[in-house]
C-alpha cells in the first residue's frame, strides 16, 4: 500500500502520492567541499533529486554548511555512531538526516537529534539493514530475516513517536532480493510513513542493476515505495541512471526518450545494433517523453511502426518514413535516421498533437493520487541554493497518469568553489534537463516512434 503520510526534504515531496523521488550518495570525502560539489552537480544533472553525504568525522560535519549552501539539490546527512555530528550537521542547515537509532548511542542521544530536527524543521530517516541488525534479533534473524528487519524498523518507529516526532522514512534494506521485497511488504501493512526502497550492496553494475531492478521494480508495481537508491559499486551517476530506468519502465515517472530495439537475429541485414547505438546518442539531447523502437526486420517492425507516432522501416537501398500509423515519404537507407529525426523535430515545434493509441495499462492505482506541482528555484548569490523539479497532472482516457520531470541545475562546482571564496556572486553555469515542459491541456502519454527494417 501507499504511504499515507508525506515529508519535504528541502522543497520535494516525499510519500502521500508524491511522485517517487531518485536519489543517490555521493563518494567524495565530505570535507573535499570542492570535489563533493563537483559530484552533487553531475548527480543533479543526471536527474538524482536528493543526494545523501556520509559524514564519519568532525571536518565533514562542518564542510555540509558550504556544500548545502552551493548544493543544486537537498542534502541529507548520513550519520552513524555519534549523535553529535548529527546536531553539527543539523546546524549546518541540510535538508534531512539519517540515523540509526540502535547505533547512536541510545535514547538520549536519540532525543537530542530528534529535537534539534524539530527545531530545524526537517525530517529523519531511520530504519535497519540485512547487515548490522541489533543482537536481540539474531534469533528472529536465523528464523526470518525479514521479519527481523521489521521488528528493528518497528522498535524505531515506536521510539520516534514516543517522542512525538513523525517527520521520518523507513527502510529496511537487504542484499537477498526476496527478503528485501518481503520485508518492505510486511512494513507497508503496518505504518502510515514513508519508504525508502533499495536493494542494499547489490554489486557491480551489471549484477547490481538487475537486482535492484528485480527487487525496487516488484514493490513499485504494488505500489509500495516512495524514493529509492540503486546501490552500485560504481559512479554514483550509474545509480541514477539506472534508477529512472526503472521507474520509466514503470511508467512512473518520464524523462526523456525511452529508447526499444530488438534484440537482432539472422534475418537482420541491416546492422540493427550500430542503428540503435546511432538512434539512443542522437536521443540523448531530447527532453521530451517519448519513444523510438529500432527494428532489424519485418517480423515485428511494421506493427510497432503502426502503432507509433513516428516509424522508420528499410532495407539495405531504401525506406520509409512513418507517422501516425502511415508512409509520409520513401527515402534512401543512408539518410532514413536523419529523416526521422527531420519529422520528430516538426513535430514537436508543432504542439505534438498524437492521435489515440493503442490502451496500455496503468501503474498501480497508488500511485495515481495526488501529483506534485512545479517548484522552481535558481541559486543567484552565493548565499541561495538551487533546487528545481517538476510535476505535472495530465488525463488519459478518464484516467490520470503521472508525468513529472526534473531540472537538473546542473553547477560548475570548481567556479562556485572559487567564486565562493572570494566573496563573489554564484552563478548557475548550465542547466542539463531531460525534461519536457507540457502545455495545459496537453496529452502527456508517451510517444512511440519505431524504427523497422525490412529486407528491400
Amino acid at each position: 500500500m501507499a504511504s499515507e503520510r508525506q515529508i519535504t526534504v528541502g522543497n520535494v515531496r516525499i510519500g502521500g502520492g508524491a511522485p517517487v523521488v531518485v536519489q543517490s550518495m555521493t563518494l567524495t570525502p565530505t570535507r573535499d567541499v570542492e570535489a563533493t560539489t563537483a559530484q552533487i552537480a553531475a548527480l543533479a544533472s543526471a536527474g538524482c533529486e536528493v543526494v545523501r553525504c556520509a559524514v564519519p568525522k568532525t571536518e565533514d560535519a562542518e564542510a555540509l554548511r558550504r556544500i548545502v549552501r552551493f548544493s543544486p539539490i537537498p542534502v541529507i546527512a548520513d550519520i552513524h555512531f555519534n549523535a553529535s555530528l548529527a546536531l553539527k550537521a543539523i546546524d549546518a542547515g541540510v535538508a534531512a538526516v539519517r540515523i540509526n537509532p540502535g547505533n547512536i548511542g541510545g535514547p538520549e542521544k536519540v532525543e537530542q537529534v530528534v529535537h534539534a530536527s524539530k527545531r530545524a524543521g526537517i525530517p529523519m530517516r531511520i530504519g535497519a539493514n540485512s547487515g548490522s541488525l541489533p543482537k536481540h534479533l539474531s534469533d528472529v534473524a536465523r528464523r526470518d530475516q525479514a521479519e527481523a528487519l521489521v521488528a528493528a524498523a518497528l522498535e524505531e518507529v515506536e521510539l520516534l513517536e514516543k517522542l512525538d516526532f513523525r517527520d521520518f522514512k523507513i527502510s529496511v534494506k537487504a542484499t537477498h532480493v526476496p527478503t528485501m521485497i518481503r520485508a518492505y511488504r510486511m512494513l507497508s501493512a503496518k505504518v502510515p510513513y514513508p519508504l525508502h526502497l533499495g536493494v542494499t550492496e547489490s554489486g557491480t553494475p551489471f549484477a547490481g542493476s538487475i537486482k535492484s531492478a528485480v527487487g525496487i521494480g516488484a514493490l513499485l508495481a504494488d505500489g509500495i515505495g516512495d524514493t529509492l537508491r540503486v546501490s552500485l559499486t560504481a559512479d554514483p551517476v550509474r545509480e541514477v541512471e539506472v534508477a529512472w530506468e526503472i521507474l520509466k519502465a514503470l511508467g512512473l515517472r518520464e524523462r526523456g526518450p525511452v529508447m526499444i530495439s530488438c534484440p537482432s537475429c539472422g534475418r537482420d541485414n541491416v546492422g540493427v545494433e550500430k542503428l540503435a547505438v546511432k538512434v539512443e546518442e542522437r536521443l540523448r539531447a531530447y527532453p521530451q517523453a517519448f519513444e523510438v523502437a529500432v527494428m532489424g526486420c519485418a517480423v515485428n517492425g511494421p506493427g510497432e511502426a503502426g502503432d507509433a507516432d513516428f516509424g522508420i522501416a528499410g532495407g539495405r537501398d531504401v525506406g520509409f518514413v512513418y507517422a501516425h500509423g502511415r508512409v509520409l515519404k520513401k527515402v534512401s537507407s543512408d539518410i532514413l535516421i536523419d529523416e526521422l529525426f527531420h519529422e520528430i523535430d516538426r513535430w514537436i515545434e508543432g504542439g505534438m498533437h498524437r492521435r489515440a493509441r493503442h490502451g496500455r495499462g496503468e501503474p498501480h492505482p497508488a500511485r495515481l493520487s495526488s501529483l506534485a506541482r512545479p517548484t522552481i528555484s535558481a541559486a543567484a548569490s552565493a548565499g541561495s541554493r538551487c533546487v528545481v523539479s517538476s510535476s505535472s497532472r495530465c488525463g488519459s482516457s478518464g484516467t490520470r497518469s503521472r508525468v513529472d520531470r526534473t531540472y537538473a541545475a546542473t553547477l560548475s562546482a570548481s567556479a562556485i568553489f572559487s567564486r565562493a571564496t572570494r566573496s563573489s556572486a554564484v552563478t548557475r553555469r548550465s542547466c542539463s534537463s531531460r525534461s519536457h515542459v507540457s502545455t495545459t491541456g496537453r496529452k502527456t502519454e508517451p510517444l512511440r516512434a519505431a524504427i523497422c527494417f525490412t529486407r528491400s
